[in-house]
């Protein structure tokens, strides 16, 4: 059967008129709950790290434990360059990009040979190798002590990162804005179907022709790239980087968020991710010794009760709505 043509894809992909609003609650929030800003600028830069991950295991099927690896490689991009004097925000981020995205094509070509339990464990050790040389090399980057203290110019010269965080909140929502979009136009393009169909079926995908290996490949290095970005953004926004951002629990946390929201969704991360972080700083709050085990019980359930993630949930009570289930 032929594929439909890319006239086709681009109307499936059109956007609808609900998809503005997690970007008018996020401009609501600046002037509604200014002093949250600085947690704010980190849901944003978190948003975007699941969304990274997204790419790949929602749409390319790659289960992967080790995507913290990307994130912290360009948070130390970032901080390195500060560190050495060039603390121009934008050519960082790209920078940051850059790198992690090599980082990925690197990884990428090796590891994604193997699939299933195999791969899980690779991309595992990846993230362990990298922080390790994290570790190691305190020549570069103080190794355990991190980086910190490291100064960021204004942004386009003009706009100061101050400490209500107004300015790292907007470019924060900026560089969000920008990937979503770019994932967007990726998933409903040719090469984001293809990527649906490998998941679905790999056999198939190999039986009529499609370079199976070669476009995991260039998914797991979009992902990694963006995933360096986030890790940046984090960066110069806190102006410190620690090897703590290369973790198994970073991972594990993130892909649970991801979990929450619904995978393979547009909006899986937007959704996942600040319901996650506002209900550990509540739990926190309420239960400091065993929050966790709380945020665990809810996870289950959801598991159990509401499969797709809180996504999930809304598309059964929008079940008539059909261009809420194309996001």
């Amino acid at each position: 059967m032929n594929p439909p043509p890319v006239e086709v894809l681009a109307a499936r992909g059109r956007l609808h008129i609900f998809e503005l609003a997690p970007w008018a609650l996020a401009v609501a929030v600046y002037f509604l709950a200014d002093s949250y800003l600085t947690v704010g600028a980190q849901i944003l830069v978190t948003i975007l790290f699941a969304l990274s991950l997204d790419v790949i295991v929602g749409y390319a099927g790659i289960v992967t434990l080790g995507h913290a690896a990307f994130f912290g490689l360009g948070a130390y991009t970032a901080g390195i360059l500060a560190v050495r004097g060039f603390g121009e925000p934008i050519t960082g981020l790209l920078l940051a990009g850059l790198v992690s995205g090599a980082g990925g094509l690197i990884s990428g070509a090796v590891i994604l040979r193997t699939r299933g339990l195999t791969l899980v464990m690779l991309t595992l050790t990846v993230m362990l190798m990298l922080n390790e040389v994290a570790n190691r090399a305190y020549w570069l980057t103080a190794g355990a002590d991190g980086l910190f203290g490291f100064q960021i110019w204004p942004l386009f010269g003009k706009f100061r990162f101050d400490i209500y965080g107004r300015t790292a909140y907007w470019y924060c929502l900026a560089v969000l804005f920008l990937g979503w979009w770019f994932v967007r136009m990726l998933v409903y393009s040719p090469f984001g179907r293809s990527l649906t169909g490998i998941r679905e079926n790999t056999r198939r995908m190999y039986a009529v022709g499609a370079p199976v290996r070669r476009r995991l490949v260039m998914a797991y290095t979009i992902s990694a790239a963006l995933a360096g970005i986030a890790g940046a953004l984090l960066a110069q926004t806190t102006q410190s980087v620690a090897p703590s951002m290369i973790n198994l629990d970073r991972s594990g946390t993130v892909l649970v968020m991801l979990i929450l929201g619904g995978v393979g969704r547009l909006y899986g991360a937007f959704v996942g991710v600040p319901v996650f972080m506002l209900a550990e700083d509540t739990l926190a709050k309420q239960d400091p010794t065993y929050w966790l085990f709380w945020i665990g019980v809810a996870i289950v359930a959801l598991v159990l009760f509401a499969r797709g993630g809180i996504l999930g949930i809304f598309d059964r009570l929008l079940a008539g709505t059909h261009a809420w289930r194309r996001l």
